[in-house]
């Protein structure tokens, strides 16, 4: 279908012969009866329209109008009009003006002429297709990238952590340990960035909307931030209103847009420097300034700041390190939250302003945070069941050493078969499963162990290197009850587990 031409001219014989007419050179093409038989086949595809001047004004204009604005970036759809000499009327004038890739043929029309129009139209759409497909494996690769990054990361943060347990009073030991930790969330970050411009590009990003408070961000992007400020003594001072302002957005995409900005401030702040983050609220908008005392930005570098792959120099003249996405990233998702984002700087040697706008609102109380339920099972009698699933050896046992020192009794599964065959022998209360195993993947045996499972409570975790939605998707249908991409904190998956329990805890169910 997406090599045919679609053709409109609802007066006498003429769509019926230039059918023939293109059939006689093997070219494919179809007939529509109305504007709206024209809308239809297009969302099926096409490699053309050809249509006439008299019928622009009878609903074909704003069909094709609707198809050019809502077309994906690789489509520019070739359109031919077939028109009269010399007539200028306002829907032809219209056409040129918004339609794009759009060509004007004077009647009558030699066939000769007709055919070679339809034979460039479909190469030109030839062409648009290829770079769809390029797109389409870019964005497969990233994701494949992303997914074989991600899995090797996440042995390396879980044998972090356990150095950390077996070894907490040595000094070296927590050297090497923050070294490798703050190693290891950059090179997440960098994988998270180029996954979100995958993403973002082939318009696949959707936000999922949630209450939260300022404050919770805040915390969190410091929290994320502080470390790489404390390794070079920089110091980061928070100033917030005294009421609890309030976010309905995309919690993960908002600490984003706070954490790549003052990430950012961070690496151009010298050593010893400051970083000042203001809030206020105002008229239901909520402004943020995340300012700092750094390098600074030439005025001529602002207008490019937020382009991607766009890098700042440092002071010495070299290219800053990093993929240049960051900024761009944060942008595009302010504004895909009603927001904005500006920059703002006095010049080189004199820091740098950034201003984040978002809707909020507020209330007269400060905001409260209610505890999750320990789930460590400290005192428990018997301990927790564990079931640790993952194809990769490292990944699996590492996560499960770190269990057992928290005093879960926990095993490890190498495959979905090994999995299936631990859960009849003894039944475990939490299970974390990576996906992509061989053999049988992840979903199929969250499928079958939730069978099994006929009334008993488990909490599935998908652990694993696809942070795709559709791979959210799926793990929600193959009964998972959450989904967390590696490498991911220990903690977050305790945290998850607390609060399963208390749930459980308050409607009176046995854990």
């Amino acid at each position: 279908m997406e090599q045919r031409i679609l053709i409109y001219a609802p007066a006498g014989q003429d769509a019926s012969l230039t059918g023939t007419v293109l059939a006689g050179s093997a070219i494919a093409s179809h007939a529509c009866r109305s504007p709206g038989d024209l809308a239809e086949q297009l969302a099926l595809g096409a490699g053309g329209v050809l249509t006439v001047d008299e019928a622009l004004h009878a609903g074909v204009y704003a069909v094709l109008d609707a198809y050019a604005r809502q077309q994906p970036d690789w489509s520019d759809l070739p359109i031919t009009v077939l028109t009269h000499a010399g007539l200028d009327t306002l829907p032809l004038r219209q056409a040129i003006a918004t339609l794009g890739n759009l060509t004007l043929l004077e009647r009558p029309v030699h066939i000769l002429t007709l055919i070679t129009s339809a034979h460039a139209m479909l190469r030109a759409r030839q062409r648009q297709y290829q770079v769809r497909e390029t797109q389409r494996r870019k964005d497969e690769f990233l994701a494949s990238l992303g997914h074989e990054l991600r899995n090797p990361l996440a042995p390396i943060k879980s044998s972090v952590a356990l150095l950390r347990h077996l070894y907490p009073a040595s000094e070296q030991v927590g050297k090497v340990s923050d070294v490798i930790e703050r190693q290891v969330t950059h090179l997440t970050r960098l994988v998270d960035d180029l996954l979100d411009v995958a993403r973002i590009t082939s318009g696949k990003v959707s936000l999922q909307l949630k209450d939260f408070q300022l404050q919770q961000v805040l915390d969190h992007v410091t929290e994320l931030c502080q470390p790489a400020a404390s390794s070079r003594h920089i110091s980061i001072a928070l100033a917030v209103p005294p009421q609890a302002v309030t976010l309905h957005a995309d919690y993960a995409r908002v600490v984003q847009i706070f954490a790549n900005i003052v990430s950012n401030a961070v690496k151009f702040t010298p050593d010893g420097g400051h970083i000042h983050i203001t809030a206020r609220l105002a008229q239901g908008r909520l402004q943020v300034a995340v300012e700092d005392d750094g390098i600074g930005i030439e005025p001529k570098a602002i207008p490019r700041l937020f382009s991607m792959f766009e890098q700042g120099p440092t002071v010495a003249g070299q290219m800053a390190s990093g993929l240049g996405i960051g900024l761009s990233l944060a942008r595009q998702f302010a504004e895909m939250h009603g927001g904005s984002i500006e920059a703002h700087s006095d010049g080189p040697g004199r820091g740098s302003r950034f201003i984040v706008t978002l809707p909020a609102s507020a209330s007269d109380a400060p905001g409260t945070t209610a505890a999750a339920g320990n789930a460590s099972p400290a005192g428990a009698s018997p301990p927790l069941q564990v079931l640790v699933v993952d194809d990769n050896r490292d990944a699996a046992d590492s996560l499960q050493s770190l269990f057992q020192l928290e005093g879960y009794a926990a095993r490890v599964a190498y495959d979905g078969a090994q999995a299936l065959a631990a859960v009849d022998m003894a039944w475990p209360q939490l299970v974390v499963m990576d996906l992509g195993m061989p053999d049988m993947d992840g979903y199929e045996t969250a499928r079958r162990m939730r069978r099994k499972a006929q009334g008993r409570d488990v909490l599935m975790i998908a652990l694993t290197g696809w942070g795709q939605g559709e791979a959210r998707s799926r793990t929600e249908q193959a009964g998972f009850d959450h989904h967390l991409t590696k490498p991911v904190e220990f903690a977050a998956i305790v945290a998850l587990l607390s609060t399963h329990l208390a749930q459980r805890a308050a409607a009176g169910r046995p854990q």
